[in-house]
């Protein structure tokens, strides 16, 4: 292997290079400044072409005079050498010593750095520059997780897995990346053609459209292509009018492409990439899974919650379903707004009807007086860094207060609190509009498991007005309620226009029964996405895959053949090597699976499900023994695991030997508090070992904070009955007949406590 030295040169010079890519190849940003001096300029200084850059005098921000920071007990030190800029920090070892910054990260409201590692590795440091003026509380040092006392070895530290630039974040920050893991040994050789958001990473490979530049008028007359890998035109020709009665403003024509937001979504889209040898103008889904509005990613309403980026909150917005793309509201070489403040929502929603007093109630010029204060609030990340929610939504306190969902009124008028701000509105609408994000009464009940909420989600997807991703995310929460009717609504997603949701739909049908599955998945191996093909073959692999005609086999085959494609394009990730070793286990390859684990462990000791499916298989085995040990292993690794603890207390129970089994099981359920398939098992446990008191309290302690959750209500139910507390007993047994009314097991229970049934 090369010293690491000459890894970096080799990736610098690497850099410089066009590279291929499926016949098209990359010529770098300087070959299209001449032609295009404008938006070269427009580009020159912007979020894109900063978004990473060599260490240099114009480059870094931060304060590198013998600046020092303290966290978490260690103190570093910022510092300038032989022109160059380092940090004397803790390393992978955990001792202080010098680390060269090699590149910056960004420049506004934060600046990241990079640092070198062996192996190819550039790993971003958890100490950032705050770049904001002063006044604003910047020109700092700070740690990006305060609240968090990292140490070398933890996964989070700078020097650890989830802080790796190779897989984490380069694919957004240069272009024409190429990861370039190789895991065998386990090292980097990462290359670009610009370091940084270059003209080719939205417009594609240049070289074509080089060539068509050099070529005689009529023959560039006769190319209408240009040359160009994707055309990025779906604004050309159309006009915006407002309509009178309305003031909101309609396009001249429908948006029938997707090929602009889709290239945005790239990088502006909370996503996991399973292949880098995409670019502009092809399928998102080729490359790309986009996260749907799962609950801890989204409120239940559609907001956003965790970083979630751009792409899911402006695909349930009415912007998008009318035809809206980012270029309308954004410049694209710039970044900026098209035009400032007001102004740029003004092109289209008439000013004289909502930039007024009668709409927004607020004093004009305020911030409450402000668009996007009310229609795109903003969360703050990174500590300091706060986004918009570009779901564009009508203000609901009114949901506050029946679905726990923030709400904007909020951000100014917390004291007032979300009665107030309810009242007000009702007040100055009194008609009022619900918004476009109809489906979060659904979500939110969906996400509590309480009554009506299959129903609920049942109806979302057929009536087939809801946008593509309300759909996808219904489907999984459709999933977790009992398929007794062979779960008809999922097979019938497998027949939606959209790809995601067809994903989706797969995905969900993977633990159902083998016939079905392969009666309904076949076809999907042939299905335009790769994405959805990988779907149904991962959800056919084990006793599906042996039920299937010879010319399915084949498409099968060729189909997980993408999808172990997706997975060693990943190998530099625990998670692959966990979904490689399932796979295998699935299709009869015990000794395969037990090594994808055994990578999977090698690359990150903390890691917690590739340590409980090693012990699961060792279980499955007979080799109890083995799998205790396995748990152990990983728990002293990482204590405070709490999957770990609950796989740990199973492996004693089985083997009687209760006192063990119910402390683990009692840590798991206090280090998972959220998790109530936990505490129902120690409650279980506690009530098998004559604890009964015990363990009703913990029971009905999970109740209160998971009211709808069936096992807790049917735990607590029967062992109330057999304390004669017949009371409660039947009203749990009331709850779940509610919940799931067509169970004839709880109608059962419900008769049998006396509970009049319609």
């Amino acid at each position: 292997m090369p010293a690491f030295a000459l890894v970096l040169l080799a990736l610098c010079a690497r850099s410089a290079l066009a590279q291929p890519v499926q016949g098209a190849v990359y010529v770098g940003t300087a070959a299209c400044a001449s032609c295009h001096a404008k938006e070269h300029e427009a580009w020159r200084g912007s979020h894109h072409d900063r978004a990473m850059e060599e260490a240099s005098e114009r480059s870094v921000l931060g304060n590198f005079a013998n600046a020092k920071f303290t966290h978490a007990g260690v103190t570093s030190r910022f510092f300038r050498r032989d022109g160059r800029w380092f940090v004397n920090t803790d390393g992978p070892d955990g001792r202080l010593a010098d680390f060269e910054v090699r590149y910056t990260f960004g420049f506004f409201p934060l600046q990241q750095y990079l640092i070198g590692l062996p192996g190819g590795r550039l790993q971003a440091l958890g100490i950032a520059w705050d770049a904001r003026p002063k006044a604003q509380g910047g020109q700092r040092w700070f740690h990006l997780y305060p609240d968090r006392e990292l140490k070398a070895g933890d996964p989070l530290h700078w020097t650890g897995i989830d802080q790796n630039w190779n897989y984490q974040c380069a694919d957004c920050h240069s272009t024409n990346l190429r990861k370039g893991y190789d895991a065998a040994s386990g090292t980097y050789e990462t290359t670009w053609t610009d370091v940084d958001v270059g003209c080719e990473a939205c417009h594609g490979p240049g070289a074509g459209h080089v060539a068509w530049a050099k070529r005689p008028d009529d023959a560039r007359r006769a190319d209408a292509a240009k040359g160009l890998t994707v055309a990025l035109d779906e604004r050309r020709g159309a006009t915006w009018a407002v309509d009178t009665g309305t003031g909101n403003a309609v396009r001249s024509a429908p948006r029938t492409t997707s090929r602009e937001l889709e290239t945005c979504a790239r990088c502006h889209a909370r996503r996991g990439q399973f292949d880098d040898a995409w670019h502009p103008g092809r399928r998102l889904d080729d490359a790309f899974r986009v996260s749907t509005l799962d609950a801890g990613l989204y409120h239940a309403d559609g907001q956003q919650r965790d970083e979630v980026y751009s792409l899911g909150s402006f695909l349930q917005s009415r912007m998008h379903a009318k035809g809206v793309t980012c270029s309308d509201c954004h410049e694209p070489h710039s970044t900026k707004l098209r035009a400032p403040g007001n102004a740029v929502c003004g092109a289209c929603h008439a000013p004289a009807r909502f930039d007024v007093v009668t709409h927004h109630h607020h004093k004009p010029g305020s911030a409450g007086a402000a668009c996007a204060s009310c229609h795109m609030p903003t969360t703050t990340y990174m500590v300091v860094d706060p986004r918009h929610d570009h779901s564009m939504r009508i203000p609901r306190p009114d949901r506050t207060l029946a679905l726990g969902t923030p709400n904007t009124c909020g951000n100014c008028h917390a004291k007032q609190g979300a009665r107030w701000a309810a009242d007000a509105v009702a007040r100055w609408h009194p008609q009022r509009k619900g918004g476009a994000q109809t489906f979060a009464e659904s979500f939110a009940a969906a996400d509590r498991g309480a009554p009506g909420g299959r129903a609920a989600l049942a109806a979302l997807l057929a009536g087939g007005a809801q946008p593509a991703i309300v759909r996808a995310s219904a489907i999984p929460r459709l999933a977790r309620y009992p398929a007794r009717d062979g779960g008809v609504l999922l097979v019938k997603s497998l027949d939606d226009a959209d790809a995601w949701v067809r994903a989706a739909a797969v995905r969900a049908l993977r633990e159902a029964d083998a016939a079905l599955r392969t009666r309904v998945l076949v076809r999907l191996l042939a299905d335009p996405s790769r994405l959805v093909r990988m779907e149904a073959a991962r959800a056919l692999a084990g006793a599906p895959e042996r039920r299937l005609a010879e010319p399915d086999r084949a498409r099968f085959e060729a189909a997980l053949a993408e999808y172990e494609a997706s997975l060693r394009f990943n190998a530099d990730r625990p998670e692959s090597h966990t979904e490689f070793g399932i796979v295998q286990l699935a299709r009869g390859r015990p000794d395969a699976a037990v090594d994808a684990y055994r990578k999977a462990l090698a690359l990150d000791p903390a890691y917690a499900p590739a340590s409980v499916n090693l012990a699961d298989y060792y279980r499955s085995r007979g080799l109890e023994r083995e799998a205790q040990q396995t748990l152990l292993a990983a728990a002293k690794v990482d204590p405070a695991s709490a999957s770990v603890r609950h796989a740990l207390g199973l492996s004693y129970a089985r083997e009687k030997r209760l006192p063990e089994a119910i402390a683990a099981l009692g840590a798991a359920a206090k280090l998972a508090p959220d998790n109530a398939r936990f505490a129902y098992v120690h409650g279980v446990a506690l009530h098998g070992a004559g604890r009964r008191a015990e363990a009703l309290r913990v029971l009905d302690g999970a109740l209160s904070r998971h009211p709808y959750d069936r096992d807790l209500l049917f735990a607590l139910a029967t062992y109330e009955r057999e304390s004669g507390d017949l009371a409660k007993a039947a009203q749990r047994a009331r709850r779940l007949v509610e919940i799931d009314p067509d169970d004839p097991q709880l109608r059962a229970l419900a008769r049998e406590l006396g509970q009049p049934l319609r």
